[in-house]
């Protein structure tokens, strides 16, 4: 015996706060193997175990497996190395808990079949690579084979949500809506009609204006007051506000395309298209949109009673 202090199992597991069976499992499995044996052959352990039950129960308490922990203290691996693997897969387990978390919540607050429930899971689950090809079969239905020169690339790149690497739990629900809502026929039916309409209009309208923002402008400096106050659209009082608005479409004939407009703004004010825009904002982390459904609607009824 050498001149260091020695202990027994019971000594080590009452130092390192561990059971007996527990010391004594580690010491099988090699992890902490014994300095030497007493006359009477019971294993003895030097203060280097000590050490080395305080890492392995710090590993263990970590989430490392043993195999993993017995090529570390055998310096196999380094600890840093095994750290960083580690770390990288506690962040997948903690995504996937989020987002299982997120899909729950839904369900909770929804009231949602199994079927629905099926489905949202699935959406949950979606990696980065299948998530934009979900997104790009919808922009695809909406925009494909419309002129390229209307500017549709920029939009579809407005329309595109690029959920983080870790999302928060309002994001994953947001995108769990949103794929839900990309994926309804009836909607993306609304979407392509705005779209179509928009590539007809500058193809074939002379003197159309496609600055829809400063329409929009407009709408949201006139209309919103009007509304405020109450102003009926078919009132003699909204037809200044009609003619504003046609002639930032088209100074050249300020009364052409009342029709289309307003077919325009009728889908403009859909309330999935403003839960969409909503949705695509708590994705990407902007600013929460502006609500101008109400002024769209109240326009299309000014502009088509005007067209009247």
């Amino acid at each position: 015996m050498n001149g260091d202090a020695l202990y027994s199992i019971g000594d080590l597991a009452r130092r390192t706060g561990l059971t007996v069976k527990t010391v004594r499992f580690y010491s099988d499995q090699g992890i902490v193997p014994p300095a030497e044996r007493s006359p009477a052959g019971y294993r003895l352990y030097d203060l280097d175990a000590v050490v080395r039950l305080d890492l392995v129960r710090t590993l263990r308490d970590l989430g490392l497996d043993l195999p993993t922990i017995r090529r570390v203290l055998n310096r196999e691996t380094s600890l840093a190395e095994v750290a960083k693997a580690h770390a990288e897969a506690l962040a997948v387990q903690i995504r996937t808990l989020r987002l299982r978390r997120a899909v729950l919540t839904a369900v909770a607050r929804r009231g949602s079949t199994p079927e629905e429930l099926d489905l949202m899971h699935k959406l949950a689950k979606l990696s980065e690579h299948e998530r934009r090809q979900l997104i790009g079969d919808f922009l695809g239905t909406v925009f494909g084979g419309l002129d390229p020169g209307a500017g549709f690339a920029g939009i579809a790149r407005s329309l595109t949500p690029e959920l983080p690497d870790n999302p928060g739990i309002e994001q994953v629900e947001a995108w769990v809506e949103l794929a839900e809502l990309s994926q309804d026929p009836s909607f993306r039916a609304v979407m392509r009609r705005m779209a179509e309409h928009h590539a007809a209009e500058r193809a074939h309208t002379p003197g159309l204006r496609s600055d829809t923002a400063a329409i929009i402008r407009v709408i949201r400096a006139r209309v919103g007051p009007a509304l405020a106050a109450g102003l009926p659209p078919g009132s003699p009082e909204a037809g200044a506000i009609v003619t504003a608005i046609t002639a930032e479409r088209a100074p050249a004939a300020p009364s052409a395309g009342r029709l289309e407009l307003a077919d325009w703004l009728e889908a403009a004010s859909d309330p999935r298209r403003e839960r969409y825009l909503r949705l695509l904002a708590v994705i990407n982390g902007w600013p929460e949109p502006e609500s101008l459904a109400p002024a769209f609607a109240w326009c299309a009824e000014a502009l088509r009673t005007r067209a009247a």
